[in-house]
């Protein structure tokens, strides 16, 4: 699928379209850096703008997004339940104090942060109503493993729209990818970069050069070209603008196997099946 704009979306299972790129915002400080970060990325052009409870910014996302001056259906926002929130009444809760937060009536998207045993069943019964109550447009998880997927769809009267995880070229995530796809599941990506650290890979340095684009520019159009949504962060306003720079130039399909082949289940972040917090 070629994606020619920043704008380009793609349908999730329930209909709702959602853009392919847009801007994370983990570990961008509540107050000015965040407000600046999503201001300079809606100015941009991007429309998807994606926080957590547990990123403590939801205030000032929600800040920058009534500042834009852009029609609320014109931007797609995602967060996130948190895990000391999980349980039926607890998401209840948690869900009005993050729409509070942000200053909207409704999310376009409401994921699980992280599978907790023993609760996020209780958290999906709960996003189902939310979500039959016209609350969010789509639900979804983060950073469930098939077999978390499996054992949410044993009883789940929807199926969730996304499974957000870890996804760079370190972490090509091909089994995750291949159950999504069979469960009709978009993958998105975050930590796209690996943190700053894939961006030294000879492979990645040497498409850079060939395509006069940054290393960042290379793996983000990667994960366009693999089929899966994506929200690099910066706070940096020329990163947040070449971060969304990737339209001009196509990998070949062999270049995108020798990204693929990098893969090394290499993990930056927890892995879902031993997480304690």
């Amino acid at each position: 699928m070629i994606m020619n704009s920043l704008q380009d979306t793609i349908k999730l299972n329930n209909g709702v379209d959602m853009p392919r790129l847009g801007l994370g915002v983990f570990k961008v400080e509540d107050g000015q850096e965040v407000i600046n970060s999503v201001k300079w990325a809606l100015e941009h052009g991007y429309r998807s703008i994606d926080t957590a409870a547990a990123y403590k910014n939801e205030e000032g996302v929600g800040q920058a997004l009534k500042d834009s001056g852009l029609n609320r259906d014109e931007i797609f926002v995602t967060s996130k339940l948190w895990n000391s929130d999980q349980g039926y009444e607890e998401t209840l809760q948690a869900f009005e104090a993050s729409l509070e937060k942000l200053g909207l009536e409704y999310l376009d998207l409401y994921l699980i942060h992280w599978p907790v045993e023993g609760k996020y069943k209780e958290s999906w019964k709960a996003m189902e109503k939310l979500y039959h109550d016209g609350k969010i447009r789509a639900i979804g998880v983060s950073n469930f493993h098939p077999h978390h997927l499996d054992d949410l769809l044993k009883d789940a009267e929807v199926t969730p729209v996304i499974n957000q995880v870890e996804l760079h070229p370190k972490l090509a995530q091909q089994e995750v990818r291949d159950y999504c796809e069979k469960h009709d599941i978009v993958v998105e990506a975050w930590s796209p970069l690996m943190q700053g650290q894939i961006l030294e890979e000879p492979v990645i340095q040497e498409l850079a050069e060939k395509y006069n684009k940054t290393a960042a520019q290379i793996v983000i159009r990667w994960d366009l070209q693999i089929g899966i949504v994506t929200i690099p962060k910066s706070t940096k306003q020329h990163r947040i603008q070449e971060n969304a720079d990737v339209f001009d130039f196509e990998l070949t399909d062999e270049e995108v196997v020798k990204i693929t082949q990098l893969n090394e289940n290499h993990r930056v972040g927890p892995d879902p099946d031993n997480f304690d917090f």
